[in-house]
C-alpha cells in the first residue's frame, strides 16, 4: 500500500525579533495586556524578505532534512494568503529559486488552515500516484497586511515559512486520515481586502475594500473551539485511533486562550499540545508546519501526532500522522 509519509520537515523565521515592549514604542498596548490575553510575548517580522524568500528558506531546509534533491521534487504546493504577486504564484517562484524543474507548481488560499488543504491536496496527488515527492510549504509575511495602528490585530501576527518533503512509500507510516471544512456563511469574522472593481465600465462608486486584517475576535473564538474539536475527533475517528496514544497535538499557534479551552473540552493536559506561539505570534497558513518542524526533532518511529487548525474563510482541518 502506498502512503503519503513526512520524511523532512524545516522552518524559517526572519532574524528581526520584535518584543510585545518594542510594540508599546508606537502603540497603546502593554507586555502584560498582550500575554494575558493571547500568551504571546514576541514575534519575527520581514525586515524587507518577502513570502517566496521566507518559503524558500523553509524548503532548503526540509530538503537537507530529507536528504532528497531539489530536482526530484515533482510537486510544490505552498500555501498563503500573502503572495508575492497575483502572478506567478508562489509556488512557482520557489520552484525558480530552488531549481526543481520537473515540478508542478501551484499556491492553496485557505488563511490559517492553508497548511491542512495542502497537505490534503499533497496527500492525494501522492496516493493516486500522480507525483512521487512533494514539497509543501506554509508561507506569510503577515506584516504587509497588518494596520500597525490597530492594537487588537498588530499585536497578534508574525511572519514566518515552514515546510515539508512528503514521499511515496510502501508501509504503515505517513498521514493516517485527514479532514477540512469550511464554513463560508462566516467569512467576515476574518478579512483581508484585495483590489478594487476599476474600470472604464463601473458606473457607480462601489466599497473600498480594506487592504488589512480585520477581525472579529469573539466570533473567531467561538469558532476556533468547536471547529479545533471537532476535526481532532473526526481524524481520530477516522484513523481508529484514541487520543490517548497520540504523542503531540500540533495546532495552529492564534492563542494560548483558545488551545487552552480545547485542552480543557478534551479532558487532555495542554503539555500533550506542542505551543511555540509565545515566541513567534500568529503566522498564519505558516504556524503549523513551523511548529512540526520544531516537534519533529522530539519524534521517534511509529509516534503518532495530530496538526489541527483553523482560520479565515471561515476554514478548519486536522490530519492525523504516524511519524
Amino acid at each position: 500500500m502506498i502512503n503519503a509519509r513526512i520524511v523532512g520537515a524545516g522552518r524559517y523565521l526572519p532574524d528581526n525579533i520584535v518584543s510585545n515592549d518594542d510594540l508599546t514604542k508606537f502603540m497603546d498596548t502593554s507586555d502584560e495586556w498582550i500575554v494575558s490575553r493571547t500568551g504571546i510575548q514576541g514575534r519575527r517580522i520581514s525586515e524587507g524578505e518577502d513570502t517566496s524568500e521566507l518559503a524558500t528558506k523553509a524548503a532548503f531546509k526540509a530538503l537537507d532534512k530529507a536528504k532528497i534533491k531539489s530536482e526530484d521534487v515533482d510537486l510544490i504546493i505552498v500555501a498563503t494568503i500573502t503572495p508575492d504577486m497575483y502572478t506567478p504564484s508562489t509556488a512557482c517562484i520557489v520552484q525558480k529559486n530552488i531549481k526543481a524543474h520537473k515540478a508542478t507548481a501551484f499556491d492553496v488560499s485557505a488563511a490559517c488552515t492553508g497548511f491542512l488543504y495542502a497537505l490534503s491536496v499533497a496527500n492525494a496527488m501522492v496516493k493516486t500516484g500522480q507525483h512521487k515527492i512533494a514539497l509543501v510549504i506554509g508561507a506569510e509575511v503577515l506584516s504587509k497586511v497588518m494596520n500597525w495602528k490597530d492594537r487588537s490585530t498588530a499585536v497578534l501576527f508574525g511572519d514566518g515559512a515552514g515546510a515539508v518533503i512528503i514521499k511515496a512509500e510502501e508501509g504503515n507510516c505517513g498521514i493516517k486520515s485527514i479532514y477540512t471544512m469550511s464554513e463560508g456563511d462566516k467569512g467576515n469574522s476574518l478579512e483581508v481586502g484585495a483590489v478594487d472593481v476599476v474600470n472604464p465600465f463601473v458606473k457607480e462608486q462601489l466599497e473600498k475594500k480594506y487592504p488589512y486584517i480585520t477581525m472579529q475576535g469573539g466570533e473567531v473564538f467561538k469558532f476556533a473551539t468547536r471547529a479545533m474539536i471537532d476535526a481532532l475527533n473526526k481524524v481520530l475517528k477516522d484513523a481508529g485511533e484514541q487520543l490517548e496514544n497520540i504523542k503531540y497535538v500540533v495546532p495552529h499557534q492564534a492563542n494560548l486562550r483558545i488551545i487552552s479551552y480545547a485542552a480543557k473540552k478534551l479532558n487532555i493536559n495542554i503539555d500533550k499540545f506542542y505551543i511555540n506561539l509565545n515566541k513567534y505570534g500568529n503566522t498564519s497558513g505558516a504556524s503549523i508546519p513551523i511548529a512540526l518542524a520544531e516537534v519533529s526533532e522530539k519524534l521517534e518511529p511509529g509516534d503518532k501526532i495530530i496538526l489541527v487548525g483553523f482560520g479565515g474563510g471561515l476554514t478548519y482541518g486536522a490530519a492525523l500522522i504516524e511519524w
